[in-house]
């Protein structure tokens, strides 16, 4: 299994599709497997094969960004690519180059990176029970 591959198993276990759009806890109109943006509008209704593709292609930004903002991942597992391309596709590069959760992963600190990656648990102020679960999953392939 490649880090790519097993990026598109975490997604798919944490977001779910749905193909109409609908606002996610943050409020943002989202479709399909979590996708954001794509000119979605409340009127979005997309085919399997189409919300299929966008994951594809936004599951290979994520991982890109992930390798280009912390090049050290390049000798790390893939499990742990995987782990940070999810945090990525989830809150986004912006979120993930200003964490601490970023200098833990380019110091090679994985048990404090776990620690750091678990604290992204909240959206508008609140823990989500979604949101816990996946920070779970990525703190194990962080520590495998």
């Amino acid at each position: 299994m490649t880090a790519l591959e097993l990026l598109i198993t975490l997604i798919k276990d944490s977001e779910g599709c749905r193909l109409k759009a609908y606002r996610c806890p943050a409020g943002i109109l989202t479709c399909g497997w979590g996708i954001t943006g794509h000119g979605i509008t409340e009127t979005t209704v997309w085919t399997q094969e189409q919300a299929d593709a966008f994951l594809q292609e936004a599951a290979m930004v994520a991982l890109s960004q992930a390798m280009k903002a912390s090049p050290s991942l390049s000798q790390a597992t893939i499990e742990r690519q995987a782990a940070v391309a999810d945090f990525i596709y989830n809150l986004g590069i912006g979120h993930y180059i200003k964490s601490t959760f970023r200098l833990r992963v380019d110091q090679a600190n994985w048990r404090s990176a776990a620690l750091e990656v678990i604290k992204w648990n909240k959206s508008a102020g609140r823990v989500l029970k979604g949101l816990k679960a996946r920070r779970q999953k990525e703190v194990k392939l962080l520590l495998a």
